[in-house]
């Protein structure tokens, strides 16, 4: 009975230790809840300002960066705006600077570039007449006799330079020239004459035009119809290339690429083909058009050949026919560096058609630069342009001034 009382004693007191036990944690928990709560509420107040100080400090940084974002932008904008100032300045100035070098430069422009392509024949014919000039004292028949060998050895031709060295004498006795150095410009003045003509000029100022370029293979027939198609483009022209050259392997691919660089159109047939057939085509694609300029390239013949001299005479025939109303140009190309033999070539092609000008190319490539007296005074047709080079500027009209004053300046 004792041990049945101790023994639920101790369970009650167990149970009164466990309730205590509880009581006490509740206890703590509502003190320590309390206590937070107070101290929360004690120190809102302070951790208010921290937090406060925080954003403030957040914001203000944030801010700034905004400020320096904004400043940053600012500067690129006034930066960028100074360089398209400073660029349109630049592009401003260029482009004057380029209208006034256009502006300036014609006249000087092809001048110097007419004596730099005649320095070879400077070289052939005055450099070497001033040396003989120098080492001469007075003017007799020795001084006349070493003038003779310098043209005829610079292609001038026999003929031609007997005719220049009668005309020399004549002066120097009418004029009683008793200084060497004054037989230099009378020489320039003969020069001059014989290469002056009142015909010498290229017209095609009349619409329609057509201009037949002839001549033997290589002579430049096909570069000197790109030139002119190029240039009187630029001059607001209507043109229009015939490809009658259809023997020669790639002269039609070659007059495209001219014709296309130039702007212009071109009436072609296939390698082969009939030449008669192309400039037939030609001309009635010109009226359809109504073309300013039609230029007709033809096919390079040799000039002892007549068979092959017979089928130009065909392609006049069909022009004379088909296209009577233009204004016609029959331009003779040949090569200055041939020599004698472009005399003897435009003289078998004026007995074919009737030439109206000489076109001589390569003048900058060759010291015997007097084939061009020889080829103007011996077949009487003017000359109406020169090749001093390969761009197309230097495809230039012939002035029989400016040729002998670069020739002797």
């Amino acid at each position: 009975m004792f041990k049945k009382f101790f023994k639920k004693k101790k369970v009650e007191e167990v149970s009164e230790v466990a309730v205590s036990e509880e009581e006490v944690l509740e206890t703590v928990e509502e003190n320590t809840e309390d206590e937070t709560i107070k101290h929360i509420e004690e120190n809102v107040e302070e951790i208010a300002e921290d937090t406060t100080s925080e954003v403030e400090e957040k914001i203000e940084e944030n801010t700034k960066a905004e400020e320096d974002i904004v400043t940053e932008i600012e500067n690129e904008e006034v930066l960028e705006e100074s360089t398209v100032e400073e660029k349109e300045e630049q592009i401003q100035e260029t482009v004057t600077d380029d209208v006034q070098e256009k502006i300036e430069e014609p006249k000087v422009g092809l001048f110097e570039r007419l004596r730099q392509g005649l320095s070879k024949a400077k070289q052939g014919i005055t450099d070497r007449v001033d040396q003989v000039l120098k080492s001469y004292t007075k003017v007799d028949e020795d001084l006349l006799e070493e003038i003779e060998e310098i043209l005829i050895t610079a292609d001038v031709g026999v003929e031609t330079t007997m005719n220049i060295i009668d005309k020399l004498t004549d002066a120097i006795k009418t004029k009683k020239i008793t200084d060497p150095q004054d037989v230099k410009v009378e020489l320039k003045l003969i020069i001059e004459e014989i290469l002056t003509n009142e015909n010498s000029t290229l017209d095609v100022s009349h619409s329609p035009s057509i201009i037949i370029m002839v001549g033997v293979n290589g002579v430049g027939k096909t570069t000197t119809i790109g030139k002119l198609a190029s240039r009187y483009k630029n001059e607001g022209k209507k043109v229009l290339i015939a490809a009658g050259d259809t023997f020669r392997a790639a002269a039609i691919d070659q007059l495209e690429v001219w014709a296309n660089r130039s702007g212009v159109d071109i009436i072609k047939h296939q390698e082969g083909a009939d030449p008669g057939a192309v400039i037939f085509d030609s001309i009635k694609a010109a009226k359809a058009r109504k073309i300013d300029l039609l230029i007709c390239d033809t096919a390079g013949r040799l000039h002892n050949k007549s068979n092959l001299m017979n089928e130009l005479s065909k392609v006049f025939k069909i022009i004379d026919r088909e296209y009577p109303e233009a204004k016609r140009e029959v331009l003779l190309v040949v090569d200055a560096t041939t020599g004698q033999n472009a005399v003897s070539q435009a003289k078998n092609f004026k007995q074919v058609c009737d030439i109206t000008g000489l076109v001589l190319t390569k003048l900058d490539g060759t010291a015997k630069g007097g084939v061009i007296l020889a080829v103007k005074s011996e077949v009487d047709v003017p000359v109406k342009l020169i090749g001093v080079g390969e761009k197309i500027e230097d495809l230039q009209d012939f002035d029989a001034k400016a040729f002998s004053d670069a020739l002797f300046g």
